[in-house]
């Protein structure tokens, strides 16, 4: 069963370059692992070091067990207590629908 992770961060005045830089890496690396399913990034519009991520998987137990130690994640993880003012906030969720815009047909 699909499995969504938003997971809130609240970067340190000055890391936000490094933090994206590790992000979007990990991120490019992410979209090519064949149970990843989409992520989202987004910007708080009032304060730009806060940034939630929107992050959904085929499975719970391989993201536990294989996603979560890829060798393209070590330097991402290893930064985030310099990176972050505090601990991330991650919630879990189970999709029950999707919806998108619908294309148009002209």
């Amino acid at each position: 069963m699909p499995v969504t992770y938003v997971i809130r961060f609240h970067i340190r005045p000055g890391q936000r370059d490094r933090f994206m830089t590790l992000l979007n890496g990990a991120l490019d690396a992410m979209r090519h692992e064949s149970m990843f399913h989409q992520a989202v990034l987004h910007a708080d519009p009032q304060n730009e070091n806060h940034v939630m991520l929107y992050e959904t998987w085929e499975d719970h137990q391989d993201v536990l067990d294989t996603q979560l130690q890829r060798p393209y994640r070590e330097a991402w993880h290893a930064a985030l207590a310099d990176l972050l003012a505090g601990p991330r906030d991650i919630s879990i969720w189970h999709p029950i629908r999707s919806d998108r815009a619908a294309q148009s047909r002209s």
